[in-house]
């Protein structure tokens, strides 16, 4: 676009430098900007450039687009592109969640006893999909939590055997849904640890009282174990998004007033998130030597002003 004064190079190249740490990379804006194609031309473009390394793809949006956008069915589990060695992709399904939840041996066990308190776990499980907000983005953070944990175990797995994606991209849901999403580390990090200082000033006098009641102390060790564990592996999520060696956000948008306000908004929540953002690409531009359409150029003059 000739009469633009553009005073930085047009380019990704820092994203797709082979020598780049990064291991999150969230794709996001408002909706309708072009989040998808933008996030599935940067998976190929790195899988293309740097074909030793694995790349994972993964939507959070619950509007998927993925199988779409490649031509092919993905799911909740990572599937290898056709013709892409090192690129997979998957997609965040709450119901596919749900069902594997209510079909495992233990959740079974437990609703088929009418004299189990959670007998009824079930059919509230049915609704779960659709009722509970925000259950896209848990979802989607416990799958970031999967591969914290599997980073750590492959540290010390020489073998090779399991896939250690060296970087995951995250095609993600319109602006709200993601803001939810990137605020789940911090906000679970402060609750586990009220919970986690709770249960140290409070333990002894729990496992005497489950003494008396001839209860098992074990299952309570178990879980406050578990829950700090979690505590740090959320830790490391939270360490690892503000860390811009790590993770970035490559914000989407179009020359029109409401994507480039909102888009001005979600930068500056992702800075009061210490998150690093350094890259936009601006869809759907026009060039001006389309003049022979009236409104082409027109819209061009749109574009330009808010450029």
């Amino acid at each position: 676009m000739d009469d633009l004064d553009l005073s930085l190079e047009p380019t990704l190249n820092h994203i797709f430098d082979k020598d780049s740490t990064l291991k999150w990379i969230f794709v996001g804006g408002k909706g309708g900007v072009g989040k998808t194609t933008s996030s599935c031309s940067t998976a190929i473009q790195l899988a293309l450039l740097n074909p030793d390394k694995q790349y994972l793809l993964i939507s959070t949006d619950p509007a998927h687009n993925l199988s779409d956008a490649f031509g092919q069915k993905f799911d909740k589990d990572a599937r290898r592109v056709e013709g892409l060695n090192n690129l997979s992709c998957m997609e965040i399904d709450p119901n596919a969640f749900i069902e594997d939840m209510k079909s495992s041996n233990a959740l079974q066990n437990q609703t088929n006893d009418p004299s189990n308190p959670f007998s009824g776990l079930s059919s509230i499980m049915n609704d779960m999909s659709t009722t509970i907000p925000g259950i896209d983005e848990a979802l989607s953070f416990m799958e970031v939590m999967k591969h914290i944990q599997k980073q750590d175990a492959n540290k010390d797995d020489k073998s090779g055997s399991k896939i250690d994606y060296n970087t995951i991209i995250f095609d993600t849901a319109p602006t709200g849904h993601t803001l939810r999403f990137l605020q789940l580390p911090a906000t679970l990090e402060k609750l586990l640890g009220k919970v986690n200082d709770l249960s140290d000033r409070f333990g002894p006098l729990l496992n005497n009282f489950m003494g008396s009641a001839n209860l098992n102390q074990n299952k309570q060790q178990d879980i406050f174990k578990k829950l700090k564990d979690i505590q740090v592996t959320v830790s490391e999520i939270n360490k690892q998004f503000v860390d811009p060696e790590l993770t970035t956000f490559i914000c989407v948008c179009i020359s029109e007033f409401l994507s480039l306000y909102e888009t001005e908004r979600l930068v500056q929540e992702l800075i009061s998130y210490n998150m690093d953002v350094n890259s936009i690409i601006v869809n759907q531009l026009l060039f001006s030597d389309e003049a022979s359409c009236k409104r082409c150029l027109s819209r061009w003059k749109m574009q330009k002003k808010y450029l």
